[in-house]
């Protein structure tokens, strides 16, 4: 009895404090493996250097409508550009709106410091990032 109570404590603390857990799973986007880095020093992305801008980019094997990448002052934040709450269509490509992003398909905006939209179910989709230097790179 002693055994299983201390296996079942020990598999509890190893699983259960992964800080790495990421979950970003929403049943409308698919879940795409890619990885794409962003100079800041490019001028493509050269805004992402102050508070508050976003930029839309477009990484090979990513999302079909790109990801947005947000600068929120003490890091980044970085979505998928397509509504969290549509199914795939023509009009679910989220468009950047200083901090929010919109969705033209029902005219929710999403706060771009949170991903979140009130009243609605889901977020907007959330990708790892990881910052070096002037390199912000993003992936899944």
């Amino acid at each position: 009895m002693k055994k299983t109570t201390l296996l079942i404590l020990f598999a509890t603390f190893i699983f259960g404090c992964s800080k790495d857990r990421f979950n970003n799973d929403n049943p409308f986007l698919p879940n795409y493996n890619f990885s794409i880095d962003l100079n800041t020093n490019l001028p493509i992305y050269a805004s992402l250097k102050f508070t508050g801008n976003a930029v839309k980019a477009f990484p090979a094997n990513g999302p079909s409508r790109g990801i947005i990448v947000f600068n929120n002052g003490s890091g980044f934040n970085a979505f998928d550009g397509a509504c969290p709450n549509q199914a795939l269509t023509t009009c679910s490509t989220l468009n950047i709106s200083g901090s929010n992003a919109n969705c033209p398909c029902n005219s929710e905006n999403y706060n771009l410091f949170t991903g979140q939209s009130p009243g609605q179910q889901y977020e907007l989709k959330r990708y790892r990032v990881e910052v070096n230097g002037d390199v912000v790179r993003v992936f899944n």
